[in-house]
Parts: C-alpha cells; sequence; structure tokens
C-alpha cells in the first residue's frame, strides 16, 4: 500500500500558495496600490478551507468590511467559495508589518510610510526626500494617515501613521 500522506501534505501546501497568491491581488481599498498581503492584515492562511486570518490596522477602522468582503469574493472567483475570513486582534496590527515591498509601494505613491525610530512623523518628504517637515493635520485622507508638508519642496503629503 502506497502512503498518501506526502501527497496530501503537499496539496495542502500548493493550495495554500495558491490562497497567498490571490491575496496577493487583493488591494487595500484606502490605499489601491497596496495589497493586504502588503499592508500586513493577512496574519494567516490555514487549509483546508482555507481560513484566512486578518487583523484590521486599527480597531473601528471603516475598511475592515470592505477588506473582508474583497478576499471573499477574491477568493470565490479563485475556486474557494467556502473560504472563511477570521478577524485577529491580538496582538494588534503593527507598522512593521508592512512589507518591504509595500513600504516601496506607499513611497512611489506619494504617502510617507511609517518611521518606526520616530512614529509621530515621517522620516522624510515622499517626493523630495527633504528632511525639513511641518504637521497640517493629525488626520489625512484617511484616519490610519495624517497630513505633512514639506518645507523643501512644499508639497503636502500623508504620512501612514505607526499604531
Amino acid at each position: 500500500m502506497v502512503d498518501e500522506q506526502p501527497v496530501r501534505i503537499i496539496a495542502a501546501e500548493a493550495g495554500e500558495d495558491s490562497v497567498w497568491a490571490v491575496l496577493r491581488g487583493v488591494p487595500d481599498p484606502e490605499i489601491p496600490v497596496l495589497s493586504v498581503v502588503d499592508l500586513g492584515i493577512v496574519r494567516y492562511v490555514r487549509m483546508p478551507g482555507p481560513q484566512v486570518g486578518i487583523t484590521p490596522t486599527y480597531s473601528g477602522c471603516p475598511a475592515t468590511e470592505v477588506i473582508r468582503a474583497s478576499i471573499r469574493s477574491a477568493l470565490a472567483q479563485s475556486g474557494y467559495p467556502n473560504a472563511r475570513i477570521e478577524e485577529v486582534l491580538s496582538p494588534p496590527w503593527s507598522a512593521a508589518w508592512i512589507s518591504a515591498e509595500g513600504r516601496r509601494k506607499l513611497l512611489e505613491y506619494g504617502i510617507a510610510p511609517p518611521n518606526p525610530s520616530s512614529p509621530d512623523e515621517p522620516e522624510s518628504c515622499p517626493h523630495c526626500g527633504g528632511r525639513k517637515i511641518e504637521m497640517i493635520s493629525q488626520f489625512g485622507s484617511t484616519p490610519c494617515k495624517a497630513l505633512f508638508r514639506c518645507l523643501s519642496c512644499r508639497e503636502p503629503f500623508d504620512y501612514f501613521k505607526c499604531h
């Protein structure tokens, strides 16, 4: 008799990789240049199912339901109509979970990525790289961003806050 266990493990891993690939194509509704994977809100994929764990960037994030629906729709269209999306609140989301690719995409989009060494202000202007900046408002175009202005190029920009 042939042992089927390795075949099941390989199939589960292939399924998990497939689900991750689908999730990399699901954009964040507030920053569409980022996927939910780039943003670091996808905590896990478990097979069979799949089960997908997500953590909102902050408690009460208004985009959470849109993200959940987008993930469910993308998975259903990719052959996973029975996917379960679970909200994982502990530990809370951290800006450190944004991928290197996500940080690069934020900069290219004109949003200063989180600055772990000084969470209340960006490291530099995403437009010109200038370091002389001032806060205009603690809240930018969405609650998870603050509005700053560069004193070198005079351009306003959003800063993705560290939570």
